[in-house]
């Protein structure tokens, strides 16, 4: 039904019953999204994503999961996995397509020039890439975008609302706990630099990087 619904919409659509088969149709074709149940025959969708993410031709692929999980602590380790974000069922095909939407226009490469700095912590826009003194880091898109923001408006202090609509887009449906679990991944992704004290929280506002 889902496969059906956005080929009518205009993508192309590649199914697999379980890991080992999304495996093959991953190498055979790299998609620009995965949707990713997490009740899974073998191996669960929350430990494929694990695997995905610490792959180097699919850890930038975005991922978003599907399942009937609804407790918020299950919402936390579906994103902990490496997804980036969240869909409960029952859902709507709407709802799919406008998240899918809104995560393609996210990790959408720009036709950009900026490189940023902040001690010994560069992001390359033209590669896509985060560098902490000449090493590169290994992280997802939604946190590379979010770093980005970040370093455009260094010492700015935002809230988590604030982050979701320049980040996310003001137009989707998502938690603003999300954040929190976005903010974690970003610093431990630093923190193989050394850098994850750039991201500060702010108690009862939000979240700045700053090197002061």
């Amino acid at each position: 039904m889902v496969c059906l619904a956005l080929t009518n919409e205009g993508y192309q659509c590649h199914e697999a019953g379980n890991a080992h088969e999304a495996e093959g149709a991953i190498s055979y074709a790299q998609p620009d999204l995965i949707l990713l149940d997490w009740m899974m025959p073998g191996v669960s969708g929350v430990d494929f994503a694990r695997r995905l993410r610490r792959q180097q031709e699919t850890r930038l692929i975005p991922i978003i999961m599907l399942t009937a999980k609804s407790d918020e602590d299950d919402k936390v380790r579906g994103l902990d996995s490496g997804a980036d974000d969240y869909l409960t069922k029952p859902f709507s095909i709407k709802e799919l397509l406008a998240r899918i939407r809104s995560l393609l226009r996210r990790v959408q490469p720009q036709d950009e020039s900026e490189i940023y700095q902040c001690q010994g912590l560069v992001l390359e826009s033209p590669a896509q890439r985060v560098l902490a003194d000449d090493k590169q880091l290994e992280m997802g898109p939604t946190e590379y975008k979010l770093l980005k923001f970040f370093m455009e408006n260094k010492n700015r202090v935002f809230t988590r609302g604030q982050l979701l609509d320049h980040v996310w887009g003001n137009n989707v449906y998502i938690e603003e706990r999300t954040i929190d679990v976005h903010i974690r991944r970003l610093r431990k992704a630093l923190e193989a630099g050394g850098y994850d004290h750039l991201i500060q929280t702010v108690r009862g506002s939000g979240y700045r990087f700053s090197e002061k």
